[in-house]
């Protein structure tokens, strides 16, 4: 049975800004608790007893809060998206769009990557035993710690810009793809594996015909997941090379100077960037799950 508007917004609008108001809330307390000191600190020396009032709200607006308030935030990122020209320096959705292409040609290279070692991994023994135990000892290295290492070889031999962030993305979303790929591809029933072989199906027909078709919901799963991944790996490859545009970038000159609010603007625009990206995957899921008469989710 289809939900009204009443029933829509009670059951999925009403949970969601419940939660985000406490959030919020919680978030005013904390600024007053944080920022108390700096605040009771400036006013004493104007007065020798200000109002508790008078502190609380100073501490909502200050210049460089330890923690900013939401308000803040909010003024700040609707300044830097709404009121800024694209191509400006300050202007966030310039910084949004440097990242995003870093992230998406590492996403697509660790794709590629991560369904071929899948692919090797499933049809060859040797691989599996050799291969799959060094794909997984390779994410407990601390992508902080390769990340310059990777930057300064790359930088080397001429490369630098997009690549060496696209490379550490890549490093960090090959991993779920591949995994997620390996258990698509063993997910057929092994009769429907002995069916293809009385058929006298080659191992590509089968690959082909069944194995790739039954991970297609395994694979969707694993991009949403590869491409939150390859963001943070775009944006810590930027923290290093001292680039000048970026979220990263964003991130790093706001510590500098520290511009408290710029950093959680910044901070938002990744978060909303990274939820476009893994709702996009979503999307493409549902279309092509929708045009295979399957519903998103399934298997």
């Amino acid at each position: 049975m289809k939900q009204g508007p009443a029933g829509w917004m009670v059951n999925k609008l009403l949970p969601v800004a419940t939660v985000v108001a406490i959030i919020v809330l919680l978030w005013y307390v904390l600024a007053v608790a944080l920022n108390w000191a700096q605040v009771s600190e400036r006013l004493a020396k104007e007065s020798d007893n200000p109002p508790v009032s008078a502190i609380v709200a100073g501490t909502w607006e200050m210049e460089r809060p330890v923690l900013p308030a939401p308000h803040q935030i909010a003024a700040e990122f609707s300044k830097t998206v709404f009121e800024t020209r694209v191509t400006a320096k300050r202007s966030l959705v310039y910084h949004a769009g440097v990242t995003a292409s870093a992230t998406l040609l590492g996403f697509a290279l660790g794709a590629v990557l991560g369904i071929v070692l899948a692919i090797g991994i499933v049809h060859l023994k040797v691989l599996d035993r050799s291969l799959m135990p060094w794909i997984i000892a390779s994410q407990t290295v601390p992508i902080l710690a390769i990340a310059p290492m990777i930057i300064v070889v790359l930088g080397n031999v001429g490369l630098t810009g997009l690549v060496p962030k696209s490379i550490i993305s890549m490093y960090l979303c090959f991993f779920p793809v591949a995994i997620g790929m390996v258990k698509g591809l063993r997910s057929p029933d092994p009769m429907q594996l002995d069916l293809m072989r009385s058929y006298n199906a080659s191992a590509a027909q089968i690959l082909w015909k069944l194995r790739l078709p039954a991970s297609v919901p395994f694979l969707f799963a694993s991009l949403k997941v590869a491409v939150a991944i390859s963001l943070t790996g775009a944006i810590v490859g930027e923290l290093p090379t001292g680039a000048s545009a970026g979220l990263g970038a964003r991130l790093l000159s706001g510590s500098y100077y520290g511009q408290t609010v710029q950093i959680w603007s910044a901070l938002f625009m990744a978060a909303f960037l990274g939820m476009v990206l893994v709702y996009s995957i979503g999307g493409i899921e549902r279309l092509t799950l929708g045009a295979r008469g399957q519903a998103a989710g399934a298997r």
